[in-house]
C-alpha cells in the first residue's frame, strides 16, 4: 500500500520532522514521490541499485534512459562527481540557477552511485530543486536521490499529487503531497565542454538566461530531439515518446494565425464527422474561436510561463474526458516556449502540420 503525507510547503522547512517517515522509506530502499518546482519526481536512493530498480519497475521506464540525481546542497557533489571536472563556468551556473530547474551533466565518480542511474554512461545529471518540501526531504533522507518524473513512462508528467496517484498508486512506497508545482515542465539539462554549452533538453531555465549567466560561452541548442534506437541518450527525455495523452494528437502551427485557426477547426470538424470525440489545445487569447467536444485554454501567449505551468494537467484532462482526437496549436519557440514545444512534439509523436 502506498503511504501518503500531506505537507504545507510554506511550513515544511520551518517545522521539519513531518517528512521523517518518507525519508525513512527512502533510506530503506523504497520509492517516494515528492514535489519539486518543475514536476513531481519519483525518488529512490541513487546509491542503491535495488532501490533504483523500483523506479524503473513502477514507471515501466526503459533501462537505457538515465536518471537525474537530486541533492540538497553543493557539498554533496564531491561524493558524486569528479571534483576536478567542475570548472569556473560550472560554478557560475550553480550560483545563478541552484536551487532551480537546471540539471548539469558532469563526469560521475566511479562507484559513487548505481550504474542504473547513469544507464552505463560516464556522466550523471545533478540538480538542487527549488522547492521547500523537496529540499526538506533530501535533508532528512541524507542521500542523493535519483528521481525522474513520477508518472507511468510516456504519460504526461504530474504537477499534482493526484496525478501521481492516478498513475502509480499501489506501485510505489509513498507520495508526499506538497500541492501544485510551479514551473510545470522539467528542468533544463545542459553539458559544458570545450568552452561551449550544449542544451540537451530545454526546460525551466531558458537559453537566454543561460547566455546571460555565461555571456562569453557559445550555446548550442538541440538540433534534433531524438536519438537513434541504438544510442543511449545523454539526458532524460531525448529518446522516447513522452508526455502523451491516450488519444491521437498532432500539432498545427504557422505564421498566419487566422490560417492556423481555420485549419484546426476544419480538421476537428472532419474528425467529428468520422465519429471521433474531439479536443483542441490552445491559449486564452484564442479559445473562443474554436468548437470541439473539449477546448482547453492552456495559459496565455502573453505569459508563456502559464502555458508551461498548465500543459501537463491539460493533456491529462483530454484523457479524463475520453477524447480520441486532439489538435494542439503551436506557440512561439522563444524563452520557455522552446521547452513547451519540445514537450508538445514528444506528446504528439512528432506529428506536425505547418500551415
Amino acid at each position: 500500500m502506498t503511504k501518503y503525507w500531506k505537507v504545507d510547503p510554506d511550513k515544511a522547512i520551518d517545522r521539519g520532522g513531518e517528512l521523517a517517515g518518507a525519508a525513512e522509506l527512502l533510506r530503506s530502499g523504497n520509492t517516494v514521490a515528492f514535489p519539486t518546482e518543475t514536476v513531481y519526481g519519483l525518488g529512490a536512493d541513487a546509491t542503491n541499485t535495488s532501490a533504483v530498480e523500483r523506479i524503473f519497475l513502477a514507471k515501466g521506464r526503459p533501462s537505457d534512459n538515465p536518471l537525474i540525481v537530486h541533492i540538497a546542497d553543493t557539498r554533496q557533489l564531491s561524493g558524486l562527481i569528479e571534483p576536478a571536472s567542475v570548472t569556473p563556468d560550472h560554478l557560475r551556473l550553480m550560483e545563478a540557477f541552484w536551487p532551480g530547474p537546471l540539471t548539469i551533466v558532469l563526469p560521475v565518480k566511479t562507484g559513487s552511485i548505481s550504474p542504473l542511474v547513469t544507464a552505463g554512461l560516464t556522466t550523471v545529471g545533478v540538480r538542487i530543486p527549488d522547492h521547500p518540501v523537496a529540499l526538506q526531504l533530501l535533508r532528512e533522507a541524507e542521500l542523493p536521490i535519483a528521481a525522474p518524473s513520477a508518472n507511468s513512462s510516456g504519460r504526461p508528467s504530474p504537477t499534482l499529487a493526484s496525478h501521481v496517484q492516478d498513475d502509480l498508486d499501489g506501485r510505489i512506497g509513498g507520495i508526499v503531497d506538497g500541492g501544485g508545482t510551479g514551473v510545470g515542465v522539467e528542468s533544463t539539462v545542459i553539458q559544458l565542454g570545450d568552452g561551449q554549452l550544449y542544451i540537451l533538453r530545454p526546460g525551466g531555465v531558458t537559453a537566454e538566461q543561460l547566455q546571460s549567466a555565461l555571456p562569453a560561452i557559445r550555446i548550442y541548442e538541440p538540433e534534433r530531439e531524438d536519438v537513434l534506437a541504438s544510442e543511449t541518450p545523454r539526458a532524460p527525455g531525448m529518446k522516447y515518446t513522452h508526455y502523451a495523452p491516450k488519444g491521437y494528437m498532432h500539432i498545427v502551427y504557422g505564421d498566419d494565425a487566422e490560417a492556423v485557426a481555420a485549419w484546426i477547426q476544419r480538421d476537428v470538424q472532419a474528425a467529428k464527422e468520422r465519429g471521433e470525440s474531439t479536443g483542441i489545445l490552445t491559449f486564452e487569447e484564442k479559445a473562443s474561436r474554436f468548437e470541439a467536444d473539449l477546448v482547453i485554454a492552456c495559459g496565455s501567449l502573453a505569459k508563456p510561463e502559464t502555458i508551461a505551468q498548465e500543459l501537463y494537467a491539460a493533456l491529462r484532462r483530454f484523457d479524463q474526458q475520453g477524447i480520441d482526437y486532439i489538435v494542439a496549436e503551436g506557440c512561439p519557440e522563444t524563452g520557455i516556449g522552446q521547452a513547451i514545444m519540445n514537450r508538445l512534439r514528444k506528446a504528439a509523436g512528432h506529428r506536425l502540420v505547418r500551415v
